[in-house]
């Protein structure tokens, strides 16, 4: 049976950098700890040995892997955290070389004994891979369990048959759909726009209140990232020494506001303005909305943004149609391809983000479903082949700049979709298809490994 995807999987609200390389393991760690638990297990541990592969391994330190293992060894939920605490928290244990297993049992902890980066191997599953082993005091093993962080900070045990955090995934939906061939037949035989076609799939989850709320509350975490990330200055953290640009950008806007009236394209600004802020809070460790990644964090909240301050007739129920539009096309993509820059490149990342804003822009600004799709497709057409070579295997360059680049695109999409009827050559399950097949052709060097591209022509400062 297909699993099926909540809205609520598609935005998850956590810290940066990265979902994959950050969330991802985090979760798994908790849930290794949660299993041990519940088999009454934990209380006989006496040592856990972490074995990273393939990608986390590569690029684990610069996306702070090796610090999202320890919070989520010690019970830490990445919803739940408190960034300020994260710092502190994670020197007790380096100082102490001790961890507390779901925050109740303490066993000693050496990081180059007990968490291990194996850059020369990777898992089959996916690359993304992660080994979790217990032992007890004479050496025996306890328990040992494989998770695999396959994008947005979903993690996959294929051990446990289980998919993600969130439970009912294999409910039976009224308007179940795995294509975007199938969404608008769906919306054809009904007459519902996509965004109420995912409202009624979510029914089967939770209360129609409770996923306005759920709604209300990501869109609130958005606008608060775009905010912090306006006030905060210094340099990121990393070694790259890069500068945070959204606060000047931020001052020099609001100390000018006749420059609207000289230059048409400032709107422009305050859209770069806004995915700035997110992808620097982002790669600060802040905290941020997974939409449908952390690389590719910027892009929804600012073509959101550039919707609730710039269109006309702005109102709640377009900000929570412009996010259930953007999750079935996330949807989608999820099923029938991957937003995992490990597997695809950051055409997964940034380029489903540009293609779910797309979307969803053009469904806010009263287009039809077959205008959606258009604008979803092109927005994706025009992300193909885009490589994920992060510098330093830091989520800051590209991925700040490119967020900045993926909100314009959707942007345009969107105009440009509005301008036909929705008819066109390439469909959007063409495209996501493509873009799959681009992605398994893609050397794995290109694909957030930091072996390839800008990672090795860039000479670090």
């Amino acid at each position: 049976m297909d699993v099926n995807i909540s809205v609520t999987d598609l935005y998850t609200i956590g810290i940066g950098p990265s979902s994959s390389h950050t969330v991802g393991p985090m979760r798994a760690a908790k849930r290794f700890v949660d299993h041990l638990a519940t088999e009454g297990l934990l209380i006989k541990v006496n040592r856990v040995l972490v074995e990273l592969y393939g990608s986390l391994a590569l690029t684990g330190h610069g996306h702070a892997t090796d610090i999202a293992i320890l919070l989520g060894l010690s019970g830490a939920r990445p919803s739940e955290i408190d960034p300020e605490e994260v710092e502190p928290g994670i020197a007790k244990i380096r100082d102490m070389r001790k961890i507390m297993l779901g925050g109740t049992h303490e066993i000693p902890f050496y990081e180059d004994d007990n968490l291990l980066f194996l850059k020369d191997q990777i898992l089959p599953e996916h690359s993304n891979g992660m080994r979790f082993s217990a032992y007890d005091k004479a050496g025996e093993q306890l328990l040992t369990k494989d998770y695999f962080s396959v994008g947005g900070g979903y993690v996959v045990s294929y051990h446990e048959g289980d998919r993600a955090e969130t439970r009912g995934h294999n409910v039976e939906l009224p308007y179940p759909f795995t294509s975007a061939d199938e969404l608008l037949a769906i919306g054809q035989e009904t007459g519902l726009s996509i965004a109420e076609i995912m409202l009624a799939n979510e029914t089967c989850w939770r209360e129609e209140s409770e996923t306005f709320a759920f709604l209300d509350a990501v869109n609130d975490a958005m606008i608060a990232c775009i905010r912090r990330g306006c006030e905060a200055e210094g340099i990121l953290p990393g070694g790259l020494k890069v500068k945070r640009r959204a606060h000047k950008l931020y001052q020099g806007l609001m100390e000018n506001p006749e420059r609207a009236s000289r230059d048409p394209l400032t709107v422009l600004d305050w859209v770069n303005l806004y995915a700035l802020a997110v992808n620097e809070e982002n790669a600060a460790g802040g905290r941020v909305v997974t939409a449908p990644t952390n690389g590719a964090a910027g892009v929804i909240p600012a073509v959101l943004k550039y919707y609730q301050r710039f269109c006309a007739g702005t109102n709640q129920k377009g900000t929570r149609d412009f996010l259930l539009t953007a999750a079935a096309i996330g949807a989608i993509y999820k099923k029938r391809a991957s937003i995992s820059a490990a597997e695809m490149g950051c055409q997964g990342e940034v380029g489903v983000a540009c293609s779910m804003a797309a979307g969803a822009l053009t469904a806010v600004l009263g287009g039809t479903n077959e205008q959606v799709e258009n604008a979803a497709e092109i927005g994706m057409e025009h992300n193909l082949g885009l490589t994920c070579d992060p510098i330093g295997g830091l989520v800051q360059i590209p991925c700040i700049e490119r967020n900045t680049m993926g909100a314009m695109k959707a942007i345009n999409a969107t105009r440009l979709a509005l301008s036909g009827d929705g008819t066109h050559v390439v469909s959007l399950d063409e495209v996501i298809e493509t873009m799959r097949q681009t992605g398994v052709d893609m050397l794995s060097k290109y694909k957030e490994t930091s072996q390839g591209g800008l990672a090795v022509n860039v000479v670090e400062c």
